[in-house]
């Protein structure tokens, strides 16, 4: 009983705020700061970014951008390889959309449960069936099918690349790591930043759309991939070996169906991502649900966003069901057999072609439901009734307002007035007090270019914001994380909530976000805040119910209270889970900095939809780059290095 004590005690003790490794490294960046502060005021007393530390990119970055314009009508780059490209991507689009077009809504829902039941059974089956009802009843059907042939494209040439980087850097050393750091800034880099190069080359329409779509969307396939391959195990490896196999026969006969879990996990994070990008790509001419959600924020037409964004929601969530439940089944003894997805076949077949003859191609307009109109006026009442005015409490205009002059005016003219060398110094800290000195480098680089590129003071203002809602984000967060892992019933109530969450385009949330607050700063925060919540809620819910049980009873065995178990067991030992939280969260709201811009939240989110509107390169890469760098820098701040991690956990 003694020994059980003692361990438990010994894993419930948080770590010390001064151990010896953090006392020497404060010590060390004590001597350092003694040193370069006064260096550094006697230079630069000013404290803004030096002139002579600034390097004008938009020169080069201008012509190249005029290079493009005038040569890619002629130049035989354009026309013998991005020409074909091109044109393979929009008869593509052009053969799927044709053939969803031509087995009818009927056909089309048939297909999609026949699938659903075969993988998940009859649940999903009628779930999917449901969500293709709907999206008729939106009288959504058409676009919906063209957003869905637009993913139908993506998705596979997004696998097929992915899945070849993945194949490159899960068998060679050297290709992953030259892939690392690529797919690092991919992943990093706003999907927005994307726009502005791909219609440079490919002009506005659906091969511009696509293949952003896909730049954005193969990163995780790519990784995953990668994972599943090295993740082999080695002693199936080696009896396959040992039987003489080549190298090839070992790959297709050992590592791809070992690694079967962790390409279908790509699968399906493949498919969000590029579901996500669906209304972004809108901007470029993507058509389909995308458009319809994009002209409604135009309009601040509440009601016809919700109508669009809906089908999308939809069928999010059937494909993540749907590829998540393959995944699941991939371990089970006994797999459907082939005659069975025959006569699925069959039967999707025979309910296209009855479809086909009664006539049923396409949604009748006497089915469809008018939702924007009870959606707007219900909006509308909000707005006459909450937006301001309201007694005691105030308005949400006024929350809004008194937001931006309280937290954000003060953090964003708090941050600007310091030095910019002593903003380099407390990055520094920060990150080599949670990592390596390898990872204060990264964050101090990072942070510098930002000035070299000449807009440190929009970064500055992005990063306030950045922090604003990420404080926001982990409180609400923690909190409910907490009380879902505390409460059975109120974790199943929240799970589909998060679901729709996390799968909502980030132009939906902007609109009643602007109806309720307002065109600035705040709502951007707010927006941002929705974004990222669903991420931080999820990983802090895990994290405290994957607390090992035997610490728990220990503690309940010495007469702690639930309150107690919870501040000294299941907080520190969920501390991985929730700095992993607090990274998700950083780079969620990061994600919707540039979102943000249209709505007023300026900064650099405002410069790069500016660049990507007047079809300057300098601008929108440049402010796309300096996200990048912030992205980098926040990562490193707030992500621990694994041997950090352990010994702190």
């Amino acid at each position: 009983m003694a020994t059980i004590t003692a361990t438990a005690q010994k894993k419930v003790s948080p770590p010390g705020i001064l151990t010896s490794r953090t006392a020497r490294k404060l010590l060390t960046l004590a001597l350092l700061a003694a040193i370069l502060v006064p260096l550094a005021h006697t230079q630069w007393s000013s404290g803004t970014w030096p002139a002579a530390l600034t390097v004008d990119v938009s020169e080069p970055l201008g012509k190249t951008s005029d290079w493009i314009i005038d040569n890619r009508d002629s130049h035989p780059l354009f026309l013998y390889f991005f020409g074909h490209v091109s044109n393979a991507v929009v008869l593509s689009v052009r053969a799927v959309y044709l053939a969803l077009l031509a087995v009818g809504w009927a056909g089309v829902t048939a297909v999609g449960a026949l699938v659903a039941w075969r993988v998940a059974g009859v649940k999903l089956a009628l779930g999917t069936a449901a969500a293709f009802l709907a999206c008729g009843l939106l009288g959504m059907w058409v676009p919906t099918m063209q957003t869905l042939a637009l993913m139908v494209v993506a998705v596979l040439a997004s696998v097929v690349a992915g899945a070849l980087l993945g194949l490159a850097a899960g068998l060679s050393d050297r290709m992953d790591r030259v892939l690392r750091p690529v797919l690092d800034t991919m992943q990093v880099l706003p999907a927005f930043a994307y726009l502005l190069p791909v219609v440079l080359v490919f002009g506005i329409g659906v091969p511009a759309a696509v293949l952003a779509t896909v730049v954005y969307a193969a990163p995780p396939m790519a990784r995953l991939t990668a994972l599943g391959l090295r993740g082999a195990d080695r002693e199936v490896l080696e009896a396959v070996e040992s039987l003489g196999t080549t190298a090839r026969q070992r790959l297709l006969t050992a590592r791809i169906p070992l690694a079967r879990r962790e390409l279908l996990l790509g699968l399906n994070q493949t498919i969000m991502m590029a579901l996500s990008m669906a209304v972004i790509a809108s901007v470029i001419g993507a058509g389909g649900l995308g458009d319809r959600v994009y002209q409604a924020l135009a309009s601040v037409d509440v009601g016809a966003a919700l109508a669009a964004g809906i089908p999308i929601v939809l069928l999010a969530v059937v494909l993540d069901r749907i590829t998540g439940a393959a995944g699941e089944r991939l371990g089970d003894d006994t797999p459907a057999a082939p005659a069975q997805w025959a006569y699925a076949l069959a039967a999707a077949v025979a309910v296209a072609v009855a479809g086909r003859l009664a006539g049923l191609l396409e949604w009748p307009e006497a089915w469809e439901a008018n939702i924007a109109e009870p959606v707007n006026r219900a909006v509308d009442w909000m707005t006459a009734h909450l937006y301001s005015g309201v007694p005691v409490v105030g308005g949400t205009a006024d929350w809004a307002g008194r937001f931006t002059t309280w937290v954000l005016d003060p953090l964003r003219d708090g941050l600007q007035w310091l030095p910019w060398w002593s903003v380099l110094l407390i990055v520094a800290a920060l990150a080599w007090l949670i990592g390596t000195w390898r990872t204060a480098l990264t964050a101090v680089l990072a942070l510098a270019a930002i000035g070299v590129l000449g807009v440190w003071k929009p970064s500055l203002d992005t990063l306030s914001q950045v922090l604003a809602a990420v404080a926001v984000t982990l409180v609400i967060g923690f909190a409910t994380g907490i009380a879902a892992a505390r409460s059975d019933r109120f974790e199943r109530w929240l799970r589909p909530v998060l679901d729709v969450f996390q799968t909502m385009p980030q132009f939906v949330y902007l609109i009643p976000v602007v109806a309720l607050f307002g065109v600035g700063r705040a709502p951007a925060v707010a927006a941002a805040v929705v974004y990222a919540l669903p991420a931080v809620v999820r990983i802090t819910t895990q994290g405290l119910r994957q607390v090992d049980p035997a610490a728990l009873e220990s503690a309940r065995s010495l007469g702690a209270t639930s309150g107690q178990q919870l501040r000294q067991v299941q907080l520190p030992l969920a501390r991985p889970a929730l700095l992993l939280a607090v990274n998700q969260g950083v780079v969620l709201v990061l994600a919707v900095v540039i979102i943000g811009g249209l709505v007023g939240g300026g900064a650099l989110g405002y410069q790069v939809v500016f660049g990507l509107a007047q079809g300057d390169l300098a601008t929108g890469l440049v402010a796309g780059a300096a996200i990048v760098c912030l992205g980098l820098m926040l990562d490193r701040v707030t992500q621990p290095t694994g041997r950090r991690t352990a010994k702190g956990a």
